[in-house]
């Protein structure tokens, strides 16, 4: 429910009223009892969106949802692999992945 403003142009006495947007705007003056009240324009309250990843889990399709959980459990797959693997060189230069079955020198 949103606060509104108020003045009254009789006594010109100002205040804000929280109510409804389904009720009709007041017209009596609390303070003079005059019908002179009128609402003023507003800047309105400001929405925000709080929490973390609101709008990645919020406001997506079902298939971009599937592509970015598809995308994400490939590149940690592929990160961890990555560091596991390190490459070796050898003396003359010569480099290899690291698997001593597959290279002569690793094996030493």
């Amino acid at each position: 429910m949103p606060t509104y403003d108020y003045e009254c142009e009789a006594c010109g006495h100002k205040f804000e009223l929280f109510q409804s947007m389904k009720d009709d705007a007041i017209k009596k003056c609390p303070e003079c009892k005059k019908l002179k009240l009128r609402r003023l324009f507003g800047t309105g309250a400001a929405l925000m969106f709080k929490g973390s990843g609101f709008y990645t889990t919020d406001y997506r399709s079902d298939s971009y949802k599937k592509a970015a959980k598809a995308d994400s459990a490939n590149g940690s797959s592929s990160s961890s692999g990555s560091s596991e693997s390190s490459t070796k060189s050898s003396s003359d230069g010569a480099s290899c992945s690291g698997n001593p079955s597959s290279c002569k020198k690793c094996s030493d």
